[in-house]
């Protein structure tokens, strides 16, 4: 069993209103989220919000399909928690900060238990490597995406 905890904060030249549309939209997400290989949204909301959505990222060592059930925090952020997956477990977050002056701090979280098999794979540096590659790719690829327009 391996425990996979991490997070990484951007500061965003850009209001929070617009990281919020860009985050929401998850049918969009593999755009600008180099790890995430598809998205599908299978259920929504009844406002039209993705509310289920099948998601395959690359982990490095394998590629994860997870069911992730969102909820959101109108521009403050989301949550999910996967359903249905590869992994034993998985929730993760977006927390959006408005700093003023169309300044936006984005913070992406996520907390995963691996399971036994797939901890056997992803270990020490194997892990560091694997948690600064999802979050810096959300994290960074959320910033650069808002950033240029």
């Amino acid at each position: 069993m391996g425990i996979l905890k991490t997070s990484r904060t951007v500061e965003i030249e850009v209001p929070r209103v617009r990281c919020y549309e860009i985050i929401v939209d998850l049918g969009n997400t593999p755009e600008w989220q180099e790890s995430m290989i598809s998205s599908k949204i299978l259920e929504t909301d009844p406002e039209g919000r993705a509310e289920l959505v099948e998601i395959v990222s690359d982990a490095k060592v394998k590629h994860l399909t997870s069911r992730l059930a969102f909820q959101y925090q109108p521009e403050e952020g989301m949550s999910w928690e996967q359903k249905k997956g590869d992994l034993k477990w998985l929730v993760g977050s977006w927390k959006l900060e408005d700093l003023g002056g169309d300044r936006t701090r984005a913070t992406y979280g996520l907390e995963a238990d691996t399971g036994r098999m797939l901890g056997l794979l992803i270990k020490g540096p194997v892990q560091d490597k694997l948690k600064e590659w999802l979050t810096k790719d959300a994290a960074e690829g959320l910033k650069s995406y808002a950033e240029k327009g």
